[in-house]
């Protein structure tokens, strides 16, 4: 449930090391629990990768709902679609965990594109893993009962060691809050 991408934060690493840049093109920074990475319709103006922790990935809707979208880990990158499309925020990335990112600049960033075949498809195996992903979690809410579903999400919970407030859980599943505690009232029946 959590996305993660080692070969790309890899390949993204070994490139680092050999390359001579500079700390206004790239530098890692540090997020606290709770903090937001990127904002739904802001400006971005960097590209992120990242190193460790786990973030949320997130819409918020005109009724104010939140629909969480994915859990994103090491690896994964953020950013980029905003960059290649020039779009504010799709969505808002929150970190759930300590979070610490690899952050470029937008030019640094080209600069990678610009002269990294390999990069550039690593980023298309990203993309379309993401679809792939998304497919496949659409095809799951509609083959399984929210109770299974419900079942797994808790059990991701304690193998990750997090801690989802109840609005998170139900924001995953698309629900509400109050279906969520009919449900769970339902799964510590055993019913």
């Amino acid at each position: 449930m959590v996305r993660t991408n080692q070969v790309f934060l890899d390949y993204f690493q070994d490139w680092i090391k050999s390359s001579a840049i500079s700390s206004e093109q790239a530098k890692i920074k540090r997020y606290s629990k709770g903090e937001k990475l990127l904002i739904q319709q802001s400006r971005a103006h960097q590209v992120m990768i990242i190193l460790e922790g786990c973030t949320k990935c997130f819409f918020c809707e005109d009724n104010d709902k939140e629909f969480i979208v994915e859990f994103l880990g090491q690896g994964e990158i953020i950013g980029e679609i905003e960059f290649l499309r020039s779009n504010p925020c799709l969505c808002h990335v929150e970190a759930l965990t300590p979070v610490s990112v690899f952050s470029m600049s937008y030019s640094f960033f080209s600069t990678i594109l610009q002269q990294d075949l390999k990069f550039n498809h690593l980023l298309l195996s990203v993309f379309a893993d993401r679809i792939i992903q998304t497919s496949r979690r659409a095809s799951f809410q509609q083959v399984y009962s929210l109770e299974h579903s419900l079942v797994r999400l808790l059990q991701f919970q304690e193998t990750q060691g997090l801690s989802l407030s109840k609005e998170d859980m139900a924001s995953y599943l698309g629900i509400t809050v109050r279906s969520l505690n009919r449900v769970l009232r339902k799964i510590e029946r055993g019913v």
